[in-house]
This record gives structure tokens, sequence and C-alpha cells, in this order.
């Protein structure tokens, strides 16, 4: 959050909430909300993504609605603004039971709580041992980044060259660590800051180190991927609460471990997932990353986690080189060397095996050789936890045995893995399987060789159709009595870790770039991608040329009474179609990639704007040649033979290239509104039929109550509304269908038709970018 310019004279208070208790410095402002890059996270669906701030004014301070649906209340009056010091109580999204927040006045140095996820490094698995100590020079600022000539240098590609300053403040030896405008974030405590005071025992994370003050040292903790994960008590409930998914999951996850996960149908296995990736929080329980509480530090700690869908996460079109390429300038920083980008990008192609496909196109390689393109692109950014959902769906039984032998040497190379599938093929190359049964329940978990004679069976069928079968069995019941639950599970999670040996190792996943950076880059991407489309490429550039010549062959040589509406309906319709089609599958296809994209810090406006850009300038180029095909060489027949403020063909190009935008604005609308990318063929005919419909060339619209208010959110109504106004139509077809207030010869009109455009564009562009937070990450939703 933003740093200002407060008054130092505002006391410093502790704020209590969510069983935590922080210090609120009077040098910035603190902002609450379910966003986690906030100040003060709190989960409560009450509670807005941005929903308050407290921040100092004139020595005191001030608590101050952002804006949210629910209110923010001070001791039990709901408040946009108001003073707050010690004693007072905030309730967020409801007075009576929302969220609580108490502020008192500071108590002595050593009565300070901190957050407990780290508020003793040693006593967590990810800092059992500093992996350096170095001396803090008193007075003195560290800077800390990628570069050389920092005082602290962290060779880690998602580190900025100047990362971080950590200053002195010149109180009681106290420092503040200061973010320079990093493109992934400095975080102190699992909470990204710009700037905040840095107590002793305090953590302060930048890419995959953490540093913590330590008398007059500084130590260094590095994440060399060599993680643990403890689950506990995972619960997942829907339908308000009404059908559980999960239902008490707990299970402990070791280092370089490979855990598969297997169960029937409706397990719970997807949900699991979600929850163990912080893409949908469990509604109870806990994730521990190494001893850290994933859901709380998600800010922080999702760089560090990597995930593999079932589906490709890349564009098929482009060869493995591009593909990675483009991957590596979206998730590095800017001011990451193209040299730096394509070094990382060879050392995973050579680690995964695909020297020889980096020319290859993905589409052309085996079903293997793609689930390791995939791999490799989220292995970029060197996650420590790696999960794949369903990596040998629809492989034969050698690739099957091949990616998970794969899987076998990433976690032995120091990475912990997580694979969900329904495979029983390769099992034995698993350190530990957790077998889910019906209701979101553990039936077993622990080595794989032990599973089948735990449950009796001799093959895996014979245990699915137990399963389905035996409904009445309490598997999770028997196994909590089981020998195996006390030695994998209990016994696993009271023992203490082994201690690790200092290492030296780099890079978590860096967050977004910048907004500008970022559609730079997804330019390039999308329109190299539809640039390998053939087929695309094809139907782009017949489809202008094929409406056009019909726009010609019904205009003949002059715009006369028969042949002026039917030409300007064939331009209206091929506008329409061209733009549509152009955009009608865009988003529903890649909506994989922006899932995983988006939740590692794609922004939402930088991909659509990338579409909007690419399609509207081939939609607009197609309807200039679609224009100039269908009228060359004919007679408009306008008024003067000019139109209302230019000459009659431009206007006419204008009004047919701002409805074909206007359409592709609409095709994308209905990309994001459904599911499948079957069903955007047939809804695109229905589009064309509804704009034929409601243009009001076939149908006298104006003064028909419901049908003339019905076609205003018709593109095609004012399209066809520009073009005659621009010929006068009126006078050309004196008929009961053109005679039009919209077809009007005035320039109030033509800019009022031309305005519409404008207004449904925006309308349909805010709908998309609501409609794809349908497909983000619960914790992404802004």
């Amino acid at each position: 959050m933003g740093e200002r310019p407060f008054a130092p004279a505002a006391p410093e208070l502790v704020l209590e909430a969510d069983g935590d208790s922080r210090v609120m410095s009077p040098s910035r402002s603190y902002h609450v909300g379910r966003d986690p890059s906030s100040d003060i996270v709190l989960s409560d669906a009450r509670v807005s993504w941005h929903h308050a701030v407290l921040r100092p004014s004139a020595g005191h301070w001030m608590l101050e609605d952002t804006g949210s649906t629910n209110g923010t209340y001070a001791n039990g009056e709901r408040v946009r603004q108001s003073g707050v010091g010690p004693g007072t109580v905030i309730r967020f999204g409801s007075p009576a039971d929302g969220p609580r927040a108490v502020l008192s006045g500071l108590p002595p140095p050593r009565q300070y709580a901190r957050p407990p996820a780290v508020s003793h490094p040693s006593a967590t698995n990810t800092f059992r041992r500093p992996t350096s100590v170095r001396p803090l020079p008193p007075e003195r600022t560290v800077r800390i980044g990628r570069a050389a000539g920092n005082d602290l240098v962290v060779a880690d590609l998602s580190v900025s060259r100047h990362h971080a300053e950590l200053r002195a403040t010149g109180v009681d030896g106290g420092h503040e660590i200061v973010d320079l405008g990093s493109h992934n974030g400095t975080y102190l405590n699992g909470q990204r800051v710009l700037r905040a005071l840095v107590r002793p025992g305090d953590i302060i994370g930048i890419g995959h180190s953490a540093f913590s003050l330590a008398g007059k040292e500084l130590q260094e903790f590095v994440d060399t991927g060599e993680v643990s994960l403890a689950v506990q008590d995972l619960t997942v409930r829907v339908d308000r609460g009404r059908r559980t998914l999960l239902d008490d999951v707990s299970f402990p996850v070791g280092e370089k471990c490979l855990l598969a996960v297997v169960g029937p149908s409706g397990a719970g296995k997807s949900t699991l997932l979600n929850a163990l990736t912080g893409l949908r929080p469990a509604d109870r329980g806990t994730v521990l990353y190494d001893g850290r509480d994933l859901y709380r530090d998600y800010a922080e700690l999702r760089q560090r986690i990597g995930l593999v869908p079932q589906d490709d996460i890349l564009h098929t079109q482009l060869t493995v080189r591009r593909a990675l390429g483009y991957a590596a300038r979206l998730r590095f920083p800017e001011d990451t060397a193209k040299a730096e980008r394509q070094a990382r990008v060879d050392e995973v192609i050579h680690e995964l095996g695909l020297d020889q496909r980096v020319r290859q196109h993905v589409h052309s390689l085996s079903g293997g050789q793609r689930k390791r393109v995939s791999v490799a692109l989220e292995l970029l950014t060197k996650p420590s936890l790696l999960f794949l959902d369903e990596p040998t769906s629809g492989l034969d039984p050698g690739m099957d045995r091949s990616v998970m032998h794969m899987l076998r040497g990433l976690a032995d190379d120091g990475r912990t893995v997580i694979v969900v599938t329904h495979s029983v093929l390769s099992l034995d190359v698993c350190d530990r399987l957790l077998v889910m049964a019906p209701g979101g329940r553990i039936a077993y978990y622990g080595p794989p060789e032990e599973s089948l004679p735990y449950f009796g069976f001799r093959e895996w069928p014979e245990a699915f159709e137990a399963f389905e079968n035996d409904t009445g069995r309490d598997w999770a019941g028997q196994f909590r009595a089981s020998a195996q639950y006390r030695q994998y599970i209990v016994a696993a999670t009271e023992q203490p870790q082994r201690p690790r040996e200092p290492a030296q190792s780099s890079v978590a996943p860096p967050k977004a770039q910048s907004w500008g950076s970022q559609l730079w880059t997804l330019i390039r991407r999308y329109a190299a991608a539809l640039a390998a489309d053939r087929t695309f490429l094809a139907v782009m550039v017949v489809l202008p040329f094929v409406m056009g010549a019909m726009a010609h062959a019904l205009a003949g040589s002059r715009l006369g009474r028969q042949e002026a509406m039917n030409t300007l309906l064939i331009l209206c319709v091929g506008a329409v179609l061209t733009g549509a089609a152009n955009a009608v599958r865009e988003l529903v296809k890649e909506r994989t990639i922006y899932q995983r994209e988006r939740a590692v810090g794609l922004s939402r406006s930088a991909y659509l704007m990338s579409k909007v850009v690419v399609l509207g300038l081939i939609t607009v180029v197609q309807a200039v040649v679609l224009t100039v095909v269908g009228l060359f060489g004919v007679d408009l027949n306008a008024p003067g033979g000019e139109g209302v403020f230019l000459p009659a063909g431009v206007e006419i190009a204008l009004a047919v290239a701002l409805l074909g935008f206007t359409a592709m604005m609409l095709g994308l609308f209905v990309s994001a509104l459904v599911r499948k990318e079957e069903v955007t063929m047939p809804l695109l005919v229905l589009l064309a039929i509804v704009q034929v419909v409601f243009c009001g060339a076939l149908l006298k619209l104006s003064g028909v109550p419901g049908l003339d208010q019905l076609s205003w959110l018709v593109p095609a109504r004012w399209g066809l509304a520009a073009m005659a106004a621009t010929v006068d139509l009126q006078r050309i077809v004196p008929q009961s269908v053109a005679s039009d207030p919209l077809y009007d010869h005035a320039a109030g009109i033509w800019v009022l038709d031309m305005g519409m455009l404008v207004v449904l564009s925006a309308l349909l562009g805010y709908a998309v970018t609501k409609l794809l937070r349908r497909h983000e990450p619960n914790v992404m939703r802004e």
C-alpha cells in the first residue's frame, strides 16, 4: 500500500484483530480487507476486498471506510470516517458479529505479541538455521537486490536489481524496511509492504530469501525448495454448508516427497488440490508451508507454488522455445536481462529433456511431451511446491510411466511434488499415497506398497468398486483406528523435522510486471499465436472479401431504391460476423491459461486489453476491406455526394469498422460467458440472426413498444442507422421501414448512432471484466 506524508504526532497503537497483534506506526496507513496484500487481512466473506483504512491525521488516528459493501462500525455505529483511539472496538461487515479489531495503547516492547507463524523463526521448518549471518552496520542503510552493487546481493531472478532498503531509523537502534518499487514485492511477516518498521523477530521476505534482525546481526534464511507441508483439519462445505466436499482432512508431506492422491470420482481430489494451492481456501483448517500458515501468508507464499492443471497452460500454436520465452517475460521482473531469461529457459528445457523439441510447435508434440512443456513452464520460477492435476490423463501406459518417473526426478532434485491422478499404474514410484473416499475423507495414507494389503484387495479396480458399492462402510473411521494412521500421520506429525544444512538456492516465482510491460508482452504473444494459426488466418482474410463481394453484387452501380437497404444490410451483417467470429472463442479456449497466469499475478485488465488491441486492429482492417470491396465504384447517392461530416464512403467505412469492433466486444462477452468452446459456434449463428432481425432493415422498430427499446441493445441497430444517416436512406427509400428518426441525415443523429456503438463497446468490456472474475482464484477476486 502506498506511503503518505502523515503528521508524526499520532501515537503508536496496538491493533488486535483475528488473533493477531501489531503495532501501528504513525509513519504510514494500514489497509484492511480480504486482499492478501492488505496490511490487515480478514478472510470473512462479509469483508470487502478493500474494506477500510486506518490512517494517522493531525495527531490522532482516523478510520475510513473505502466503499465497502457491508460497512465499517466503530463502537457499534456505522462510520464512513471517524476518529479512533485506545479502547475503540471496530467491526467489519456486521456490527454484531463481524470480524473484530480492538485498539489499545502500546505496551512494553517485550509484551508485544508477534504473528505466531513467524514470531520464532527457529521454531519453523523454513527457518531452521540461518544460511548466513551478517553484522548490521549502525546508522547505515543496507540495500538489498540482485545487482552486484547492492550491500546485500540476492542471486534470485525474481528479485529486482534494486529491490529494497533496510534503513536505520536513529531511534533506539530501530530499523525500517522500504520497498524500492520492486516487481515482486517486499513482505513483512507474510504481508506485502512498501514501508514498515521492523522489530526483532520479524521476518522480511524477498524472493526465496527471508531476513530477520537478531541484535546487531542480520540473519538470512534461504528457502532451498526442500519444504514440508502439514495439512490440518481441512474442511470444505458448499450449498450454505449443506454439502461437504472435504471432511476433516489431515496428513503430513515430507521433504523431497512425491505424493499421489487417488480416489473415485466425487471423493474431493480436485477440492483438496484447490485448498492446498490456495485457489479455493478451505472453510476450516490450516495448510502449513514448512511451518508457515499458507492462507495467512498467501500473498508471499503463493509465489513459491507451481500448479500444472490437467489442460495445457500454454499456447499450443507456438514453438516450445517461444512459449516458454513469453512465459518467462511475464513471470520475471522487467529489469531481467534477455540473456538471463533465456539462460533459465534453456536450463528447464535441458532439465526436462526437451532439447530436441525446442523448434517444434506445442500442438504437434505427443501427450507426454506436452505435459513436460507445461511442467517446464512452472519450473521457470523454481517453485518449492509443485502440484499437478491428472498429468497422465489420456496417455498410454508407457507415457504414463515416463511422466511419473519425471515427477520422481523432480522430487529427488529438491521439491515437494503432489500429483492428483486416476491412474494407478505407477504408484510404486511415489513416497506416499493418499486415498480419498467418497465424502472427502481419508481412506488411507502411507506407502503405496502397503495400500492394497491394508484394504484387503489384490487389484485396484476391486478397491474402487468397494468404494462405490459399500456405501455404508466408514472408511475414514476404519483408517483412524489403524496402525498406518498412528505411524504415518500421528507419529509423523508429532516427530520434529531433521535440521537442514545451510544451502545456497534462489528464485521464487515473481508476481506481475508493470501493467504496460504485461500488456506489451501479451500483445506480442497473442499476435504470434494468431499468426501461427493458419486456419484462423485464412478465415480472417477470406471472410471480408466474400461479404464485400456479396454487398457489391447487390449494390450494382448506384444505391437506388431497390439496392440501398440490401447493400447496407449486407455490410452490417458482414461487420457483425467478422467481428464476432474473431473473438467468440478467444477467451474460453484460453481459460486454463488465464486462470494459472492470474494466480501468479497477471493483470486482468492487461489480459483483456491485449485481446481488444489485437482483435480490434484485425477487425477494423477487415471492416475497411469489406467496405472497399463492397462499395468500390458504386455511386452512394448521398446528398450532394457527401456524408454528414466526411465523404460518404469514409463515413460508411467508419460505421462498419465501429460496428465490427462492437461485435468483436460482443464476441468476447459470449466467450467469457460460456463454459465450453463447443457452444460458441451455435451462439455465433444466434447472434447473427438477432442482429439481422433487430437491425431495422426487415422490421419497423421505431415507435413499436418493446421492440424499439430492445433494439437499443443490438449493435447492428446503431451501425445500420449510422450508415443510413450518411446516405439519407429515407430520401432514397421512401417507405415505412426506412422512416426512422435514427436515419436522419443530421449531425446530431449520426453522432448519436456512432456514440451508442462506443457506449455498447464500453459496457460489454466492463461485463467481460466481471465475467473473468468467475474464473479466478477466490483470493484474487477484487
